[in-house]
């Protein structure tokens, strides 16, 4: 079991079940940050959860050494590294959620600015970086123990991936796209047959090229998955539906309005809202928060550091006439996370009020958290939670070495709250499937609903992979005092949730269960 704080995950959170309306209501329910780890010695630029419950994290390695040794004498030698040829301090490590301990993890090469996803058995696959990572795969599988390490195949991409964004895909590969300078994609593994003239792995997407800036940025694109099996990618200001299976440009939606970018470095967040089984038509829609003007990194550089974007888009693909529909936060920013909590809230949470990602570009850290409500009316949507003491990213307070674990706890509603108490551990698509829950103060059936999140891979405000999926429920009945019995549909193919490990809450009157590991298949 893993609870609810563990959302889909970049930094740990105990949102204890109150949702978003109840906080909104009652103004005295702000939370607390509390610390888990002073210092772990390394700073968490990319993240990953895995389903035994661990985090991995992981920086770059050719800035120097850490703050945390290797054990065993182990070291990392590169002749190439222009600071350090023989490092024999870690840079990464895998956290373990429920004895709040970590391990340090080798890595051999570069992985700056890197991408990820996780494949149907758990294994997270990692793609590139910097250097003498630029053309590396990394694999690691979920382990324990002194062998749990990472696997890594030198030369294995066909181009430099270097700040790539990755999508796991309805039969199990991923997809790996764009880069600096690269205006292709490729596929992991890479037997994937495609209709194109290129002879190598890698397939030129036109698109890429056309949303490059005038500093040639258009990194770390948004990519999200469509039931009807096409990719959404986001670049910058445009977007495209993408076939990548016949490699052809399916349709161009309008610019989202504003004269922000949104991409790396300008580094707004995106996220692909809750996908529900339970309606006759399912609508899919993307959100896109935040970012900062073109030239914010240029400007930096010379000393003034311009206002980040307070704007948010909704773009609902599944409309006759897509159009952006805009809105804004209560503050701007630049580099937050964004992601979908159980209940289906989103929470907008770290970045700046000023600047631009990169390079001590960006200024006014923002604290304060936001909760954003995607079925309240348009001028009541946000409600600003307490914030935290310092400014912090993710897991961490930034790209220092020394991150900093956190907890936000909130008044109890314990009554409210559901338990699990039986679930089949693998869900097969289209078939039914039956959980047992308690909960001390049930409402009334309409109010329980059962959800499945996909774990992300975090990294520069952008949760690859992160997915909701509200399952089609059949019926709730009641087999004891406090218990009861939910059946339910599992995901109905797997373009609506790739096949793989989620997490299923069982929630209540708005109050998510803990979150229990499933295998889709």
């Amino acid at each position: 079991m893993v609870t609810f704080f563990v959302l889909s995950l970049l930094f740990i959170i105990h949102f204890s079940p109150v949702t978003a309306q109840i906080l909104a209501s009652w103004p005295g329910l702000q939370g607390e940050w509390h610390l888990m780890h002073e210092s772990i010695g390394i700073s968490a630029m990319h993240m990953q959860l895995l389903k035994n419950n661990k985090v991995v994290v992981f920086d770059r390695t050719d800035f120097g050494p850490s703050n945390l040794s290797l054990p065993g004498g182990r070291c990392r030698y590169d002749p190439n590294d222009k600071v350090l040829k023989t490092d024999c301090t870690a840079h990464s490590i895998m956290y373990d959620i429920g004895t709040n301990t970590f391990q340090a993890l080798t890595v051999q090469t570069d992985t700056w600015c890197s991408s990820g996803a996780v494949l149907p058995d758990g294994t997270l696959v990692q793609t590139g970086g910097f250097n003498d990572g630029d053309h590396v795969i990394r694999t690691l599988a979920p382990c324990n123990g002194e062998n749990c390490d990472w696997v890594e195949f030198p030369r294995a991409l066909s181009q430099r991936r270097w700040y790539a964004s990755n999508q796991i895909l309805p039969d199990g590969r991923v997809i790996i796209v764009g880069g600096r300078a690269q205006f292709n994609y490729e596929f992991y593994p890479a037997n994937f047959h495609v209709s194109s003239r290129s002879s190598s792995n890698s397939i030129w997407l036109n698109f890429l090229r056309e949303t490059r800036d005038r500093y040639e940025n258009n990194l770390y694109p948004f990519l999200h998955l469509l039931p009807d099996g096409n990719l959404f990618i986001f670049a910058n200001t445009r977007s495209i539906v993408f076939d990548y299976k016949q490699n052809r440009l399916v349709r161009e939606f309008p610019a989202i309005p504003g004269d922000y970018s949104r991409n790396y470095p300008s580094s707004g967040s995106s996220v692909l809202l809750p996908i529900d089984e339970n309606t006759n038509q399912v609508e899919i829609e993307v959100m896109i928060c935040g970012g900062a003007s073109p030239n914010s990194f240029q400007m930096a550089a010379r000393g003034t550091f311009l206002r980040a974007s307070s704007t948010c888009g909704r773009l609902k693909i599944t409309d006759q006439e897509p159009a952006w529909k805009m809105e804004n936060m209560p503050m701007p920013r630049v580099m937050s996370d964004m992601l979908l909590l159980p209940d289906g809230n989103v929470i907008i949470i770290n970045g700046a009020g000023s600047g631009t990602a990169g390079w001590e570009s960006a200024r006014n850290p923002v604290t304060r958290p936001l909760i954003y409500n995607p079925d309240r009316q348009i001028s009541n949507r946000f409600s600003v939670m307490s914030a935290s003491s310092r400014p912090r990213r993710r897991l961490s307070d930034g790209f220092k070495p020394g991150i900093v674990f956190s907890t936000l706890f909130v008044a109890q509603h314990d009554p409210l709250r559901p338990t699990i108490i039986r679930i089949d551990e693998t869900l097969s698509y289209k078939n039914l499937f039956s959980l047992t829950f308690k909960v001390s103060n049930f409402l009334k059936m309409s109010v329980v609903s059962v959800r499945i999140i996909a774990p992300s891979f975090n990294t520069h405000s952008f949760s690859m992979n992160q997915r909701m999926v509200v399952l089609k429920r059949v019926e709730v009945s009641r087999v004891g005092s406090d218990d009861y019995l939910v059946t339910a549909f599992a995901p109905s193919m797997a373009e609506i949730a790739p096949p793989g490990y989620y997490l299923l809450f069982l929630v209540h009157a708005g109050i998510p269960s803990s979150g229990m590991w499933v295998k889709i298949q």
